[in-house]
């Protein structure tokens, strides 16, 4: 299944999700396409008028364009989950957390779309952490 994660750029959740045999929906795959495969437009992300307007979809034109930008990217992704995994509160260590408005759209759309959905608490020990692998492990295996 196509499992999108949030934080959207979170190597351990991306590697989890690969792990368990699902696909992550990530942003690095939709970055680097966008940096390497097209001529560049607009540095450093390359933005072109399509991408404007694929943010439109998912934010209306009041909300800043930082967000709309964001969403452009990550809309589409969530259009194409078929499950997710939030984890709430995490540091900037884990995974950009970026805006916060983009974020709160992220959780939004996400669990308007009504698919599988896990929602975890950052862990502060060792002892949390094993628990929330655990948690995704059998969340993911419940996919199957």
């Amino acid at each position: 299944m196509k499992i999108f994660i949030v934080p959207p750029n979170s190597l351990i959740l991306y590697d989890l999700v690969e792990r368990f045999g699902h696909q992550p929906l990530s942003i690095m795959g939709t970055l680097r396409e966008k940096v390497t495969e097209r001529e560049m437009e607009a540095p450093p992300l390359n933005v072109t008028l399509d991408d404007v307007m694929k943010g439109l979809k998912y934010a209306g034109i009041e909300v800043p364009s930082g967000v709309r930008g964001r969403l452009a990217v990550w809309g589409p992704l969530i259009d194409e989950a078929e499950a997710a995994i939030i984890v709430n509160d995490t540091p900037f260590t884990f995974g950009c957390v970026g805006c916060h408005r983009t974020n709160l759209m992220l959780m939004h759309l996400i669990r308007k779309k009504k698919i599988p959905l896990i929602e975890l608490d950052y862990p502060h020990d060792e002892e949390e952490g094993k628990i929330m692998v655990s948690k995704i492990k059998k969340f993911l295996e419940e996919l199957k």
